[in-house]
């Protein structure tokens, strides 16, 4: 059948047919027909920013305030804790990389659970675990107690990360969806600079390391008050047959005139087929992704202060001020990110914000002993433009899998990637110890290089779609070979 006729056949608006085979450069009668209704239709991706749904962004957010403050805090708290119980440098370790595999565990669990019996209940179920767990830190008192306290920290910071980033990205407008997304990661590294200004202060206090630890119930309240009203996702309570309840929130947050998007272009996914099926490239690919990307950004943070006085960078307190300072680039690097990411596009900005990270930490290992202001300037080239990658690893996954498995996938990906930061938390220490900083920023350079070139062949570019399009099987070779 000529394309004419097909097109005429679907629908009289000719135009709008067009307009969907220049886009997608394949016609049927059932494609353009359902093309041409969505069009015709206000969806969630047609509406501006409201302060409600801001507040939806900034609260969900977090859980990952949450990860970079406790992740950070106990760096700065290891360094009372270690003379105090006489602490090896396996204990230590063990301290350090006990809540990155409560990460492994709460990501995939939480992940789970989150697909199957909403966003909205694991959301305030989290926050709670995480402050009881943080005031029995305060109370260890041997280094085996403090590493299953941190663990059960971090199986609930884990959770987290599948449940607010689906809700942000199922509420959120596709031209906002990297401006919220950065705010995930834009917190990240909030937490993790309030809590080197946090250790710093406390440093010199009896007992200090308690009240760091102790510190994070302040957040988790101040979160569980302006998680309280937040609703369910509708495009979750739609998946589980809750249109009703979904048309409400629908309503209620965006307006009466606003319909959700149909699904229909792609079939019902299940976890089995997640991992059997053509989204087990995307799996692999966001995996090892975000694995080469964290893994030199966490050791950083759980061992700043000891990496800052391996780089002259002061002892002790003046130490926990280095690393202030590099969290600062890292936070600063990720605002104007959050905006690139639309201009430029996801791909382009991620390959170049590679090749400066890589550099930066090549110079840091090749030049250990370079002057202070060259040290400086090699970790802010690295924590500057880990702005982009760092919003990608929470904004990739999220457009990347349909809504039924998607906190699941989100949970599967960052879990993978958590296995790489058990194994080096636990062994920078004794890699520095045994090798020096010089060699420790080299391999760091090293997977930064191996992501760089893994992006360059196979990282997609989702600018200026909707989670429908994005998430699709229907073109996924396509879309990971867009440039």
């Amino acid at each position: 059948m000529a394309r004419e006729e097909i097109l005429h056949q679907a629908s009289p608006d000719v135009r709008t047919q067009r307009a969907y085979v220049e886009e997608h450069g394949k016609w049927s009668p059932e494609r353009v027909a359902r093309y041409v209704k969505r069009k015709a239709k206000k969806t969630i991706d047609d509406v501006a920013m409201t302060p409600f749904l801001r507040k939806i962004a900034i609260f969900s957010s977090g859980g990952s305030f949450l990860d970079g403050y406790v992740l950070s805090l106990i760096g700065v708290a290891l360094t009372q804790i270690t003379p105090m119980f006489n602490l090896t440098a396996s204990e230590s370790a063990a301290i350090g990389a006990s809540v990155m595999l409560g990460i492994l565990v709460g990501t995939i669990a939480g992940g789970y659970l989150t697909d199957a019996i909403g966003r909205k209940k694991m959301f305030i179920i989290d926050l709670v675990a995480i402050a009881l767990f943080s005031i029995l830190s305060v109370f260890c008192s041997n280094p085996w107690e403090l590493v299953a306290a941190r663990f059960f920290i971090g199986v609930f910071v884990g959770a987290d990360y599948p449940i607010a980033t689906s809700l942000i990205a199922e509420f959120t407008p596709k031209k906002y969806r990297s401006i919220s997304m950065g705010a995930v990661s834009a917190a990240w590294y909030l937490g993790a600079t309030v809590a080197a200004f946090v250790g710093y202060f406390l440093y010199t206090v009896p007992d200090g390391w308690k009240w760091m630890l102790g510190s994070a119930v302040i957040p988790c309240i101040i979160l569980l008050v302006g998680r309280h009203d937040i609703p369910e996702s509708p495009m979750w309570l739609a998946k589980k047959g809750r249109k009703e309840e979904a048309d409400e929130i629908v309503h209620r947050v965006f307006g009466e005139d606003v319909e959700l998007e149909d699904e229909e272009e792609q079939p019902k996914t299940s976890l089995r087929m997640l991992l059997h099926s053509g989204y087990m490239k995307r799996m692999v690919f966001m995996g090892v992704f975000i694995l080469c990307q964290v893994v030199p950004m966490y050791a950083i943070y759980t061992f700043g202060p000891d990496i800052m006085t391996a780089f002259g960078l002061g002892e002790g307190q003046e130490s926990i001020l280095g690393e202030s300072v590099v969290s600062l680039f890292f936070l600063i690097g990720s605002i104007p990110a959050m905006f690139w990411l639309n201009s430029m596009g996801r791909r382009k900005l991620l390959l170049i914000s590679l090749v400066f990270m890589g550099a930066g930490l090549t110079i840091l290992g090749v030049w250990p002993a370079a002057p202070i202001f060259v040290v400086i300037l090699a970790f802010g080239m690295y924590a500057f433009f880990s702005g982009g990658p760092g919003i990608l690893q929470w904004l990739y996954p999220n457009e990347l899998f349909p809504t039924e498995v998607r906190a699941s996938a989100v949970g599967i990906a960052i879990g993978f990637s958590r296995i790489g930061t058990i194994v080096s938390t636990y062994g920078t220490p004794l890699f520095l110890a045994a090798f020096g900083v010089g060699p420790t920023m080299l391999v760091a350079a090293v997977l930064v290089g191996i992501c760089l070139v893994m992006s360059w062949f196979i990282a997609p570019e989702t600018k200026g779609k909707s989670l429908a399009e994005t998430s699709a099987l229907e073109g996924i070779d396509s879309v990971y070979k867009a440039r």
